[in-house]
């Protein structure tokens, strides 16, 4: 159950949850392929961008949810934490970023 770095990896619900939403945006960003072939209004476009940045927050937040429930819990518990909250902090920043 462990990943990158030794840290776990995320879990079972998360993982199929995640995937899920990914599978919708990759289906949201085919629609929007065509939709830019076949000159769609500009406007429906945009909407339908907005729609996959939302969704692709959801799946970030969910992500890092599961990754303070567990990785940095766990670090943090067995007196480690130290470098996971720095990463923690990192991934923040960098997700903040938007």
């Amino acid at each position: 159950m462990y990943g990158r770095a030794g840290g776990m990896r995320m879990r079972d619900a998360t993982k199929s949850d995640a995937l899920a939403r990914v599978r919708r945006m990759q289906g949201q960003l085919r629609g929007i392929s065509r939709m830019i072939e076949e000159d769609a209004y500009c406007i429906d476009v945009l909407t339908q961008l907005q729609a996959v940045s939302a969704a692709s927050d959801a799946v970030g937040l969910k992500l890092l949810d599961d990754h303070v429930r567990t990785c940095v819990a766990d670090a943090v518990r067995s007196d480690d934490g130290s470098d996971k909250l720095d990463e923690l902090t990192a991934a923040v920043r960098r997700f903040a970023r938007r």
